[in-house]
């Protein structure tokens, strides 16, 4: 059971993540699971653990660390798109 709130709780953190950036990642909700994931690894590296905590996620890097990756990834994709 932990591994599946882990992934649903990482998929609304992609996707909340994408909302307030307006731009979304390729792959649907599998990326927006991504996102989260990743989001909190970078969040968590970068700003530690504070603020609310759901689940296993810090909610307030996760969040910042999910920002950042939309934009790198939309960046790269827009970049990927003008070489071809």
């Amino acid at each position: 059971m932990s591994i599946l709130l882990y992934l649903i709780i990482g998929g609304v953190m992609g996707w909340f993540a994408s909302l307030i950036i307006g731009k979304s990642v390729p792959g649907g909700v599998v990326g927006n699971v991504i996102t989260g994931i990743i989001g909190a690894w970078i969040g968590g590296n970068l700003f530690g653990s504070w603020g609310p905590r759901l689940g296993d996620f810090h909610v307030v890097p996760t969040i910042v660390g999910a920002l950042i990756f939309v934009i790198v990834v939309s960046y790269m994709m827009k970049a990927a798109r003008k070489h071809r």
